[in-house]
């Protein structure tokens, strides 16, 4: 697979699972309603949550595929068949209310805690175990079986830049009153259509495993 649709498909797939909501969602959104400047430290360590799995899950399929070379389609069918099941439970909950509770200004005494904040960020979303299982779900697929060195350092920048810029755009968003209502209005329609995207990763994996990978 050429090295730029890997990446661009890499970049696609982390995208949609970045933008569903989930605890790492909730901190940012919590967080930026009390100080925006905190709710863009969380962002930061988001994204460098991101560049802990990214490495992470590059490091280990690697050392595996080479190691046992039937692993490479095992991880992608059971790794699409998870993401049919996330996918289920995102647009089951897509009804469901968000927890938050936007009772505390803005106050700038409430603000300067960016160290704090950001290991906070850091410290949730390296603490999701569902986060390792969807990277290397994605990796699985849009990966070959050994990757060069120019996608081995791409990879992490790429991740780190989609979680930060999200969870930025989070901050940005929920810090401010109509932006946070608008979301909380259309929230439905957002969780099922981000559920239905990451379903059909999931049933394109699970068809390529069964096919043999191709």
């Amino acid at each position: 697979m050429d090295n730029t649709l890997s990446l661009l498909g890499i970049a696609g797939a982390m995208a949609v699972g970045a933008m569903s909501p989930g605890p790492s969602f909730v901190m940012v959104a919590r967080t930026a309603v009390v100080s925006r400047g905190d709710g863009l430290a969380a962002a930061l360590g988001m994204g460098a949550g991101g560049l802990v799995f990214a490495i992470a899950a590059l490091a280990g399929l690697q050392a595996a595929f080479l190691a046992v070379p039937g692993l490479y389609l095992a991880i992608k069918g059971f790794g699409g068949a998870y993401l049919v099941y996330l996918g289920f439970r995102i647009c089951r909950g897509a009804r469901q209310p968000l927890a938050v509770t936007p009772d505390v200004g803005n106050s700038p005494g409430r603000q300067g805690r960016g160290g704090r904040t950001f290991l906070l960020g850091l410290a949730t979303q390296v603490s999701n175990p569902k986060t390792a299982v969807v990277y290397a779900s994605i990796f699985a697929a849009f990966l070959p079986r050994e990757v060069p060195l120019v996608l081995a350092l791409a990879v992490p920048a790429v991740i780190f830049c989609i979680e930060t810029g999200w969870y930025a755009i989070v901050a940005l968003a929920l810090s401010s009153a109509a932006p946070r209502s608008a979301y909380l209005r259309y929230k439905a329609w957002i969780d099922r259509a981000a559920g239905g995207v990451m379903g059909l990763l999931g049933v394109r994996l699970v068809w390529s495993a069964l096919r043999g990978g191709h």
